[in-house]
This record gives C-alpha cells, structure tokens and sequence, in this order.
C-alpha cells in the first residue's frame, strides 16, 4: 500500500464520533488527505487515537506511512503504541533526581530508547531488591533533562512482573545500584490478550 492507502485505511477504523480536543474529527482528516496533505492527515490521526484506544491494525498502517513519508520520531511512536497494545503499558509521573545528585550529567531521549530498571517492589530469594526492565517514552518531550519532571509511558519487558501495581503507587528508576528517578503511577493498561473477553 502507499501513503495515502495506509492513511485512509486507518482512517476507516477510527469511529466517525471521535474528535480531538480541538474537535478535529476523521471528516477533516480526509479533507487533508483529498489534498495530498499526508504529514498533517497522520499527526491529526495519532492525535485522534489519544481521544480513544483504536486497534492494532490501525498503528501498524500508521507506522508503515510514517516509515515510507520517513518520519522517524512518528514512525517510532507508532510501533510504539503497537507494543502497548501487545504488552501493556504503564503512564507515571517521573521526576528525575538533578545531576548533582545522580550518576546521569545528560538528558534521556524521550523516544523510547532507554530501558532502566525499575524497583516495583520485588525481592530476590534471598531476599534483596529485585528489578524488572521497561522501555521509557517521555510524553510531548523530545527529551528529559537531569532534575526534570514529566508524564511517561513504560512498556515492561516481562509484563507478568508489573501485573499487581496500581494507580497511585511509587516505584524507582535505576540504571545502576543507586536511585536515577522517583515515579507515581497514573494508569496501568493490561496487555490485549491479558484483557478479560466480554
């Protein structure tokens, strides 16, 4: 398929009621695209999916636009958002300690590249600290700065291990033994398959 077939495929899952928070809704993304406005007509359905879970099939025609239009960062978020619908998914709020007082002098990139380990509150047989990885997204921020504060989205390697927390939780960022950030969970999305059938 080519962009524009992607793009108006994965227009067709979106549900004709849905709208951003500036009410742009499906209708004027296809406006978009009857003007071979394709860059536009994809960031408008990413931001449209943000108003309500969309399938699979949906991110994976978006990331294969992304790809072909070459837009790295969106062709990213998009596989991204497929492996929270794989894996589950995680949002907090992390603040990370200032570089004065941690072992990291640099920003982290906030698309998904760094896997720190994480304290969820696990222990070891014998009874130490025991840490499970997950892949960090910082949200609307290309990167996060030493001391910084914002909205992350985290994608557990074994998603069995992340099963028992909740909103409202605090766990730890490390990238080695001492403590890199501090986080509060705001939302836990079980995997697809983990999801009870209805």
């Amino acid at each position: 398929m080519d962009v524009p077939e992607l793009l108006e495929s994965a227009s067709l899952l979106v549900p004709e009621e849905t709208a951003t928070e500036n009410d742009i809704t499906v209708r004027d993304i296809w406006d978009y695209l009857v003007h071979d406005e394709w860059e536009i007509a994809l960031s408008l359905l990413e931001e449209l999916a943000d108003a309500r879970p969309l399938p699979l099939a949906f991110w994976e025609k978006l990331a294969e636009a992304a790809e072909q239009l070459r837009l790295e960062r969106s062709a990213a978020w998009c596989h991204w958002r497929c492996s929270e619908i794989r894996n589950g998914m995680i949002r907090a709020d992390l603040t990370l300690r200032p570089a004065a007082e941690a072992r990291r002098k640099t920003p982290i990139s906030g698309a998904g590249v760094l896997r720190p380990m994480w304290d969820i509150g696990h222990l070891s047989p014998t009874g130490e600290r025991a840490v499970s990885v997950a892949a960090l997204w910082v949200e609307n921020m290309p990167v996060l700065e030493p001391g910084g504060r914002a909205t992350i989205r985290l994608l557990p390697l074994t998603p069995s291990h992340w099963a028992h927390l909740q909103p409202g939780r605090q766990i730890t960022m490390h990238e080695d033994r001492s403590v890199a950030g501090t986080a509060v969970i705001l939302e836990v999305h079980r995997p697809a398959a983990a999801k009870p059938a209805r």
